[in-house]
């Protein structure tokens, strides 16, 4: 099916623009309708596949994909390469749409730099939550998941994911990553840790920087593969 554009609603305030990758089209237009009733998020194209979604975001510049894994022609995982990759483009944050069975290809996407997970059959608050969220810079690891996610990924990690090393870190920021790893935003590490929000963020800046980690996400992972937090500690 032929991808399809929209302009969005008008806003008052900065509009997050989202572009949505998915199969089924009953999928595109709900998520769709969705989204462009909230006043902060603005739909700016949809596509049935990751040979359309590579040209759609290269001709909308959206902030947010929604992408799904399974699709044809090329599947999200190569379509998230592909866009990340992109030469002389703000690249956009990506959200994989997964199920249970489809976890391994999720395990490629940590390392293709998706932003975020979040369950196909997820709650319509969910969902905008989850736009809003990964737009904002965090990471975005659905709770449902993200424990069977990660357990697994850190169990058989791919060949060429090299070992996390922690030494550079300070106790702080040590303290800072095991919240961030545990699902924390920075409002909340800035509360637990008694710091400011800003402060929070200097400290996640300086942590990637250190490890040499892209995003949040990363760092999660890192987190885990590094022993400094375990499923179910």
């Amino acid at each position: 099916m032929a991808s399809s554009e929209t302009d969005g609603p008008p806003a008052t305030g900065p509009v997050i623009r989202v572009a949505i990758i998915d199969d089924q089209a009953m999928v595109r237009q709900g998520f769709g309708a969705l989204l462009d009733a909230q006043g902060d998020l603005s739909v700016v194209g949809s596509a049935a596949d990751g040979d359309e979604a590579v040209a759609l975001v290269r001709r909308t510049r959206p902030d947010v994909v929604l992408m799904d894994i399974r699709m044809p022609r090329m599947n999200g995982l190569d379509a998230t390469r592909a866009i990340l990759g992109m030469p002389g483009l703000e690249h956009p944050r990506v959200i994989m749409l997964t199920t249970f069975d489809a976890d391994e290809y999720v395990f490629s996407a940590l390392q293709a730099g998706a932003s975020g997970f979040l369950l196909k059959d997820a709650t319509a608050e969910d969902l905008v939550a989850a736009v809003r969220i990964v737009a904002g810079g965090d990471a975005l690891l659905a709770p449902s998941i993200t424990s069977r996610l990660i357990a697994d990924y850190v169990a058989r990690p791919p060949a060429h994911a090299r070992s996390a090393t922690l030494a550079p870190l300070t106790e702080r920021e040590l303290d800072v990553m095991r919240l961030v790893a545990g699902g924390s935003s920075n409002a909340e590490i800035a509360q637990q840790l008694f710091l400011s929000e800003q402060t929070v963020k200097t400290h996640v800046s300086r942590i990637l920087g250190k490890l040499g980690l892209r995003d949040r996400t990363q760092m999660v992972i890192a987190a885990y593969e590094s022993g400094l937090v375990g499923i179910g500690r």
